[in-house]
């Protein structure tokens, strides 16, 4: 189970435009908290814990506990309004969780592994096609993040959802077995140019070699 953040809040009495503008001059980012069968809550928020949290990695499946007046309420941020020249976070959007229902949540996926990595190691390339994937899950048991092994990895090998960790409580929304990365050979290029690298050679440019310029008389 994730860990769960706790968040001090304030509660606003007012929705709308009006009340949202006034909350922000107070120098606090208005949000509110929906859904758990229960009527919103509308909240102001510390703009430096929001920054805080979207620049951790893996905020889309944090659960957090908000406490606003005497209710406490345990949520996941759902959407970000931001200024569209500072970049200011103006609305945050929850979504509250209820114990035992199941929820829809983007998870991370961690890669580890990478240094022991035979096909790395000789020097093919990562490709990554998910770093996180959309899964359905109890709101109890909601994953921090998927881990997926790349230390048994060749060229052409991959890796696939059923590969990662961590996935015992949770399934795919796409119901599909995805490819989340790949270790592809290196380009023909690179190969050029890492045998002149230890050759000491320099490796020709693109489009072939050019005759040297004649010297004017």
């Amino acid at each position: 189970m994730a860990n769960v953040v706790a968040i001090e809040a304030e509660s606003r009495l007012r929705a709308g435009k009006g009340a949202a503008r006034a909350t922000r001059r107070e120098g606090k980012v208005p949000g509110v908290v929906y859904g758990g069968h229960a009527e919103p809550t509308l909240i102001a928020l510390d703009p430096r814990v929001v920054l805080r949290e979207l620049h951790r990695a893996g905020w889309q499946s944090r659960q957090y506990e908000i406490t606003a007046g005497d209710t406490k309420m345990r949520a996941l941020i759902r959407g970000v309004q931001f200024h569209p020249v500072t970049d200011v976070p103006e609305h945050v959007d929850f979504q509250r969780l209820i114990s035992g229902e199941r929820i829809r949540v983007t998870v991370p996926i961690h890669f580890e592994g990478e240094a022991v990595c035979p096909g790395l190691k000789k020097g093919g390339n990562l490709n990554v096609v998910y770093h996180a994937v959309e899964v359905m899950c109890d709101s109890d048991h909601i994953p921090e993040r998927f881990e997926a092994d790349l230390s048994p990895l060749d060229f052409n090998d991959n890796v696939r959802w059923h590969d990662l960790k961590g996935t015992e409580n949770a399934s795919l929304v796409s119901k599909q077995d995805l490819v989340v990365a790949t270790v592809a050979p290196p380009s023909r290029s690179e190969v050029a140019a890492a045998e002149a690298a230890a050759s000491g050679v320099k490796a020709p440019a693109k489009g072939g070699s050019k005759a040297p310029a004649k010297k004017k008389a």
